[in-house]
Formats: C-alpha cells, structure tokens, sequence
C-alpha cells in the first residue's frame, strides 16, 4: 500500500493496457520544483509501492542536484527477455498521454533505453515526453553512461575523504549493467582495482583485479560473465558479493540489497550506491555504527542519470553534461560528508536536511500547504 505524507505522492495511477495486457504504473511524487521526472523500470515484479518509493528517492535527488525538476517514476510489469520492450513503453505511453510531458517526463531505468525512450516518444507525439533518447532525435542517451560516470567521481571524493587513495582502491561492484560497468571502467582508468562484479548468474572475483576492457567486451559478446576463467578469478553465487572484503562496495541493482539478512556480512569500508534505495535507513545506521561504514547517499551518488536528462531538456552538450555531472556530484559528496561529520550526523540525515528544506522553500513559495504525515493527500486512479 502506498503511504502519503507531506511532501506526496500526488498521483498514483494503475493502468493495463487493453492492447497488450501490459500493467504499468506511475507515482509523481511531489512537483513543487518543476513536472515529475524519473525513469520506467520494466520489470515482472515491479510493484506500484516500489515505485512509489523510487519516486520519493527521485524527489529528493532532483532537489539534491538542484534541478528545476520534480520527483516521480513508472514502472512497466513484465519480462525484460520475454516482452517486445518497445511495445510495452508505447502502451504505457498511451494509458499515460494526459499527463505528459507538463506533469510527467519519462527516461531511462532498468531494462529500458533509448530504443524504449524514442518508442515512448514516438506514441506521445512529442520530443518532450522522454530523455535519453537516441542522438538523431536530439537526445542525449543514457548508453553514454552518465551515472556510471557520477558514481565514479562520487566514489572517488569517499574514497578521498576516508584518506585512501584511489590508485590501488579495491572495488566491489553489484550488477555489470550500464552503470556497473561505466562506474567499473571510470574507476579502472584511475588506477582503482575492481576485485569483484556480480551480475544474476553470479560474482565474479579476482583479488589481484579484473580487467574490466576484457569484462566488458565478453558482457557485450556473451551477455554473461560466467564463462569467464584464467589467472585467480573465482566464481561464486551473486550475494556472496556483499561479504567481499573491499575498500568500496558499489550495490548497483534493485532496492533493499543490503537488509536485515545480510548487513552482518559486510566487509566494505565505503558504500557508494549506484543504485536507488538499495539499503533501508536502519539498516545504514547500523553499518555506520556497529561496522563504522561511510555511505553515501544515493540520491547524491547517482544523480549523473538524472543531470543528463535536464542537459538534454536544456538542449546541451555530451560535453556539456559531463562536466555538469562532474561538477556537481564532486560538490555534493563533498559538502554532504563533511557537514555530516562537522555536525556528527549520518551522511543520509545530513542530505536529507538540504534537499528536505530546499522542497519546503519551494511548497512554501507556491503557497502549498503541508497536509500533515499520513494523510491521503494524493489522488489514485486506474486507466
């Protein structure tokens, strides 16, 4: 069950495509900064509650990255390996066109990209409807890899602030993907050592480091990196990952990887995630003080995807994008573990207090009135 409180969700809708059968959702979260913005996750079990909870992440990143942008996401039920992707991104266009682009623009998430994203598109009728569309429609794809790219600088001003060089830095990294891999190669190519990555067939592990160029030309080849062997690369199941002994763990893949059932295990010094919401709040006070692990945010460290989707709103650069990527996740990491350790705060908490007041500033400006935690403020329709 969805849960409204004081900054949303202000429209949740359920819909099933009567063409396809295809059951899709939307949250938009909270537009007090400008229409909802987020990606479509296609996936066979995707919830509405778990969109709804990637939307909050997005509200707050979107302030975060100081983006006149709001928070909001959606999400497509169904088989990445079994679906005509495209199909499914222009049903979920249909059941969603009245919304667009003025309360909702979609982008790029799990199993979707800019093939998915000119489909969406296309259906609307509008450029405007989605971002990281291909270059020839004027887009700025996420396949450049732009979070990957944040994750990198975001784990590179940790790896700094906990004084431990990136050149030797042993990095564990969850899903290989277009953020794992990206943030892999970035990190490579400053003389870090990626010792492990894992994907759904399994962890991959090599404690003297993987050659990502080569890991990444077999992904592309074979899909999988499971064939994989020669020299001390060892295979194992994916959730060994997590007890891997490593300077930073990177979890890249769905919410709630790191939970009550595993947090014990973790060996990570720094926890950078590439993914959004991969671990509970209370489940990140514990690591920081039963396990003295530095984590930062989230919606700090992986905001790259989401800066390039304004710059390509904007009408920008890829150059252009990744200097904006770099600039302001290097910032916001930065400012957020400092003012976290200055006033003796989680990095989460100390996040929080930015991005929270820069939403109130802006309901306040509006003249929204909050509705008090709890109450159905939002509105829940099925198309």
């Amino acid at each position: 069950m969805v849960s409204f409180d004081d900054y949303g969700p202000e429209e949740v809708v359920i819909m099933q495509d009567p063409k396809t059968g295809i059951h899709g959702f939307l949250v938009i979260d909270n537009t007090a900064l400008g229409p909802g913005k987020g990606g479509v996750r296609l996936m066979p079990d995707i919830t509405v509650d778990e969109v709804a909870r990637l939307a909050r992440a997005m509200t707050w990143k979107n302030a975060m990255a100081g983006l006149p942008l709001g928070g909001a996401k959606a999400g497509i039920r169904a088989d990445p390996y079994k679906v005509d992707k495209k199909e499914a991104l222009r049903a979920l266009a249909r059941g969603l066109k009245d919304l667009i682009p003025h309360k909702y623009v979609a982008g790029p998430d799990m199993n979707t990209g800019e093939a998915e994203m000119a489909a969406f598109a296309e259906e609307v009728g509008s450029p405007k409807a989605a971002t990281g569309k291909p270059r020839e429609m004027g887009g700025l794809p996420h396949e450049l890899g732009s979070t990957g790219f944040g994750v990198a600088h975001s784990t590179a001003v940790a790896l700094e602030f906990a004084g431990i060089p990136v050149q030797g830095a042993r990095i564990a990294i969850e899903g290989f993907g277009n953020v794992g891999s990206f943030t892999a190669n970035h990190l490579a190519s400053w003389g870090a050592k990626i010792i492990a990555v894992s994907e759904r067939a399994g962890t991959l592990y090599n404690p003297d480091g993987l050659e990502v160029s080569h890991l990444i030309k077999e992904k592309a080849k074979r899909k999988t990196l499971v064939k994989l062997v020669g020299g001390k690369c060892q295979h194992f199941a994916k959730e060994k990952l997590f007890g891997l002994e490593c300077d930073v763990l990177i979890p890249g893949a769905r919410p709630d990887a790191i939970d009550e059932s595993n947090w014990q295990e973790i060996r990570a010094k720094i926890i950078v995630p590439g993914a959004n919401i991969p671990i509970q709040p209370e489940i990140e006070k514990k690591l920081a003080d039963e396990k003295k692990v530095l984590i930062v945010p989230d919606f700090v460290a992986n905001a790259g995807g989401i800066i390039s989707s304004y710059t390509e709103m904007m009408g920008g650069t890829p150059e252009q994008m990744f200097e904006r990527v770099e600039k302001t996740i290097r910032k916001n990491t930065k400012l957020v573990l400092e003012k976290a350790r200055d006033e003796k705060k989680y990095p989460r908490d100390a996040a929080m207090e930015i991005a929270r007041q820069i939403i109130d500033d802006a309901m306040a400006k509006k003249g929204w009135r909050k509705q008090g935690s709890g109450t159905e403020t939002g509105a829940t329709h099925v198309v």
